[in-house]
């Protein structure tokens, strides 16, 4: 539980809203409804958990204007809700900073520069000519390569792998297992073998990103791999050489987006969607999940692929159907033109 308690007049004070109830309840750390206590703030976001409001023993909460004479309980109305709910869990639920210092066991090399306050856990290693921002915190066993440049306020976890000249922004976030700036998958073929292409290009990340556990961002071939400020990449994804992604774009897992593509700012992309590569999707583009894109989006808006699951007798029959749309497609334009043919002939 949060070590401070805040009263809801302190948090409409600090983050906007309107109290209905008593606005000296004290509350000190965020729950779901189900299973708050009363010193604890819960929040009501989608009307199909309405019913639980009868018997939550939240202390306060978070609810829409739409909502806001569904209970009595002291509660802040809110135009957003769950934005309102992130705000105050941040709150009361900042990093964890760990043990400060250098712990005795990590490796930096000399010519590394690191800033006032920076952490370093067990048996990490910083390479030569690293610049790392003041307040950063690089975890156990991460590895910073040669040149690496790191923002301030930066959060590497455990096992992380930065590779060489790769730069990161401010206040980034980087989870367990995520490798950065591996080389693109880029090979030439030469006389029946794959000849390797040097990947001299950069990852650069800008302020405010983070990235999930065990997701990859390749550097780029030539040019540098994107990742523009406020992007947030799920756990697994792959992010292949010289890719660009816009402004507060969230992509969720699973998802993999093959080179050179160009994924504009605030887009959302749903859970194992493929992107090929060489391909421009615009801004405010919305994928759905196991969408697969094969050409440029140029236009704002949602775009699905995946066919919902059947039964999978179903699904068998369907699938044959599938394979024959070339053939009854020709078919059908076929007997379109007979038809024509018939009608010219009828009215002559």
């Amino acid at each position: 539980m949060s070590a401070t308690a805040y009263t809801l007049a302190e948090l409409v004070e600090r983050f906007g809203g309107e109290v209905h109830g008593d606005e000296l309840t004290s509350v000190s750390q965020v729950a779901s409804l189900a299973h708050a206590d009363r010193h604890q703030l819960a929040f009501l976001a989608n009307l199909k958990y309405r019913d639980q409001l009868a018997t939550s023993r939240a202390g306060a909460l978070i609810v829409g204007p739409d909502m806001e004479e569904a209970s009595d309980k002291p509660r802040i109305v809110t135009a957003h809700p769950y934005t309102y709910f992130a705000k105050v869990s941040n709150l009361f639920n900042p990093p964890l900073r760990g043990e400060s210092g250098i712990h005795p066991s990590a490796v930096i090399h000399p010519d590394a520069n690191l800033g006032v306050d920076v952490q370093v856990a067990a048996n990490a290693v910083i390479e030569r000519d690293v610049v790392i921002g003041a307040r950063s915190i690089i975890g156990a066993g991460s590895v910073i390569g040669a040149g690496v440049v790191i923002g301030c306020d930066a959060l590497i976890y455990a096992n992380v792998t930065v590779y060489h000249r790769c730069v990161l922004g401010d206040r980034v976030i980087l989870h367990s297992g995520c490798v950065i700036g591996a080389d693109g998958f880029g090979l030439a073929p030469d006389a029946g073998r794959w000849l390797k292409i040097p990947q001299i290009g950069r990852v650069v990340i800008g302020n405010d990103v983070e990235i999930g556990a065990n997701t990859t961002v390749d550097r780029g071939a030539l040019d540098d791999t994107i990742i523009s400020d406020g992007v947030k990449l799920d756990n697994q994804i792959q992010v292949a050489h010289n890719v660009y992604i816009g402004e507060h774009t969230a992509i969720a897992a699973c998802t993999g987006i093959a080179g050179s593509a160009h994924i504009g700012a605030h887009c959302t992309i749903g859970g194992a969607a493929m992107i090929f590569g060489h391909i421009e999707i615009a801004d405010r583009v919305n994928i759905s999940t196991n969408t697969l894109i094969t050409k440029s989006l140029p236009k704002p808006g949602t775009y699905t692929s995946a066919l919902p699951f059947s039964e999978h007798g179903e699904w068998l029959k369907n699938a044959v159907q599938m394979r024959h749309l070339d053939s009854m497609a020709k078919r059908l334009r076929a007997l379109e033109k007979q038809l024509e043919a018939l009608e010219k002939k009828t009215n002559e």
